[in-house]
């Protein structure tokens, strides 16, 4: 039976979207991939752009929040910033990971340079896919 991934982060628009996908494209026959928030920021459409660019399209995913997914017992519960490991909800049986990436749309808040801001979210992103990758507790 597959195990139950969420990914938390604060607003569910850019980094725990991005790590869904990644997990959906790379893991998805060994685990079930969700992702939520604290709060719903809706979709980031740069995080949709330059996952697109690697070939991940998040485009349909919609920006969920803990109490949507509260009827899946999750296993492992991934927090992607300190703002949602602070404030995580308690997941009945889940284990909680903190693993946390910077968070490009606060990076790039003051930047105005389109093709320098994609590149921060280019990193976080590829910084996603690594820990997807090589995490002991997602090894098949």
């Amino acid at each position: 039976m597959k195990k139950n991934v969420l990914f938390l982060c604060t607003g569910n628009s850019c980094r725990s979207q991005m790590a869904e996908g990644w997990g959906r494209e790379l893991k998805s026959e060994h685990f079930n991939f969700y992702s939520a928030g604290t709060k719903k920021h809706g979709l980031n459409p740069k995080a949709v752009k330059v996952m697109r660019e690697a070939g991940v399209d998040i485009s349909s995913h919609e920006s969920n929040i803990t109490d949507e997914l509260a009827e899946i017992n999750m296993d492992l519960v991934y927090t992607v910033c300190s703002d949602a490991h602070e404030n995580c909800p308690f997941f009945p049986g889940g284990k909680v990971i903190h693993i946390g990436f910077d968070d490009p749309p606060r990076l790039t808040k003051e930047m105005t340079n389109e093709e320098e801001i994609l590149d921060v979210y280019r990193r976080v992103r590829d910084e996603i896919k690594e820990m997807i990758l090589n995490n002991e507790e997602l090894k098949g």
